[in-house]
């Protein structure tokens, strides 16, 4: 026998404990009368190899037989097989439940052989730290990671009810529970420092405060609860390791054992997800819950870089780089999002690319990089001091001028259509293209007819409100469409109701000058006439002079594409729709 074998049969002679089982059902039995104990039997025969064994219900009366293997599993069925790797007596007890009740029968079953492969399988050295970790390891709760723990129904995989943030259970002494995993006799360990936190919605505290490891409160919201601790009301605790269909499942020889957070759920935990630094595990009671857990005083690896932002030789023009980017090789990047401080954003997955990003207005910028990977994301910021607009930009908002509505954030007034002689819709959708000036924004507004020739999108002032064109007369509107299509923009007065249209400003149109690029429509009713002059009522040859129309008068802003087409369907996206001020706004 080789060194290492000697150290694990002094580990058996202490006591180790390993469990794994395949549960067979052959038939399904009749039920029958009340057994007695001597109506009750079973045989343990030799299974595949030295390690597995057949247990069959041999009773003299047909029931439903449930076994407790004496390994930390339970099974059902007339036959089973037990897996018994340690040299040891097991206690097997047979419980046959028949129509008048049940009895059970309890037999001693003695191990010689020692299954020494998985007394070092991978998943217990993870576990435990192995043969040469006579402490054992010890575990705490993942805590900087997102979902470290989580809620969810008991049928999914997924803590869609509830995942902690990063920290999120702070000054609740949660974050410094410790738990212990020894190879020695299979020792499991809790050390809570004399304080924890745990669910109190369930049956986590009243079982806790019954039993003693849980001596009193002093705090509790809804769900949860902070409890003075007695850990060693515990009891001696051991744990086990089974698979079944292919999962392995971590079990505590007592409710008095948690591992992480006290859920109250029964102490068998599924490994979702597992290595020597990393254990991700499930419980399963009235919802399913989720443990991440990490060894103690252990680092994770982090991805590290320097942002480097400079200048280029074109206008506005910067380049973001990231510099001595270092990624551990247990690492993928899944995406490198920047965003730029200006609204817009750029999506890689190179680190080694150089992004070039143009400013358009003179200001600072808080811009900002973020690394995803493995599901974390590692942030670097800075600021962007940009000291003059672009040669190119145009300003939007003039002297005296207003944003009426931007389709996001600013809705001074609202938009509404009016489907006239056809149908009509406006609706706020995501912006088409907000990776270039002059538009950026989220958001902004669709406005499509059809088969109408006047339909058209609006904006009507509350009553006693009014547009002033004595000091800005320009109108503007950001527009995304087709190409050679045409915007028109008008203004009306409503006082005279139906009759609103003699009222309307002369014709300015805008064509579109390009295909799905956002492009500035501006409308200058500078020398613009409005009315009817054959009514004999009302006209003028310029709005913006005329005192009977530019103040006081206008409070309606129209908006049509193609006016007088009612042939098809003509869309398009409109944003950040300003002009002159409005007369009382407050």
């Amino acid at each position: 026998m080789n060194k290492r074998h000697i150290i694990l049969s002094a580990l058996v002679l202490i006591g180790l404990t390993w469990f794994g089982c395949e549960p067979m059902e052959l038939d399904k039995p009749n039920i029958g009368d009340a057994p007695s104990a001597d109506q009750l039997d079973f045989t343990v025969t030799p299974g595949e190899d030295a390690f597995h064994f057949v247990i069959t219900n041999t009773s003299s009366v047909k029931g439903i037989a449930n076994w407790d293997l004496g390994n930390g599993i339970k099974a059902v069925g007339n036959s089973v097989t037990a897996y018994y790797p340690l040299a040891k007596t097991y206690n097997i007890t047979l419980t046959l439940y028949v129509s008048g009740g049940s009895t059970s029968k309890t037999k001693e079953f003695v191990q010689t052989e020692t299954d020494w492969s998985y007394l070092e399988s991978p998943i217990i050295t993870a576990l435990t730290g192995g043969v040469d970790a006579t402490n054992g390891k010890t575990w705490v709760i993942d805590s900087l990671s997102e979902a470290h723990l989580g809620v969810g129904p008991a049928d999914s995989y997924s803590p869609i009810w509830w995942a902690a943030a990063p920290l999120e259970k702070s000054g609740h002494f949660l974050y410094d529970d410790e738990f212990t995993f020894k190879l020695v006799g299979f020792t499991y360990e809790i050390d809570t420092h004399g304080k924890t936190h745990v669910n109190y919605d369930g049956n986590a505290a009243e079982d806790g405060l019954s039993a003693g490891y849980y001596v009193s409160s002093f705090w509790n919201d809804a769900y949860d609860i902070d409890m003075i601790t007695n850990d060693a009301a515990r009891g001696e605790l051991t744990w086990s390791i089974s698979q079944e269909n292919e999962k392995y499942y971590i079990q505590i020889s007592s409710q008095s054992g948690n591992i992480s957070y006290d859920d109250g759920n029964p102490r068998k935990y599924e490994v979702l997800e597992w290595n020597e630094n990393f254990f991700h595990l499930r419980t399963v009671g009235g919802a399913a819950r989720y443990h991440k857990l990490i060894p103690k005083g252990y680092v994770r690896p982090t991805v590290t870089y320097n942002l480097v932002v400079a200048t280029t030789a074109n206008p506005n023009e910067y380049s973001f780089t990231l510099e001595d980017l270092q990624v551990p090789s247990s690492f993928t990047i899944s995406k490198i999002t920047y965003d730029f401080g200006d609204g817009t954003n750029y999506e890689t997955t190179n680190g080694a690319e150089v992004v070039l990003h143009t400013y358009m207005r003179k200001g600072n910028y808080n811009a900002k990089v973020t690394v995803t990977a493995n599901g974390q994301d590692f942030v670097k910021s800075t600021t962007v001091a940009v000291d003059a607009n672009h040669p190119n930009y145009q300003e939007y908002l003039l002297d005296a001028m207003v944003m009426y509505n931007d389709f996001g954030e600013t809705t001074l007034v609202p938009m509404q259509v009016d489907q006239a002689d056809g149908g009509a819709t406006i609706e706020i959708v995501s912006n088409p293209d907000n990776s270039l000036y002059p538009n950026r924004s989220a958001h902004c507004a669709l406005f499509t007819k059809y088969n109408a020739q006047w339909a058209n999108a609006y904006t009507r002032l509350p009553d006693g409100y009014r547009f002033d064109l004595t000091k800005q007369t320009v109108f503007k509107v950001l527009v995304y469409g087709k190409a050679g299509d045409n915007v028109l923009l008008k203004l009306e007065n409503t006082d005279r109701g139906g009759n609103a249209w003699q009222t309307g400003t002369a014709d300015l149109i805008y064509t579109i000058q390009n295909d799905n690029k956002w492009e500035i429509a501006e409308f200058n009713f500078a020398g613009v006439g409005a009315g009817w002059d054959w009514t004999g009522d009302i006209f003028t040859n310029d709005v913006t002079t005329d005192p009977n129309f530019n103040k006081d008068f206008y409070n309606v802003v129209r908006i049509m594409i193609n006016p007088g087409n009612n042939e098809g369907t003509f869309s398009v996206h409109l944003d950040d729709l300003a002009g002159p001020h409005i007369e009382g706004l407050k």
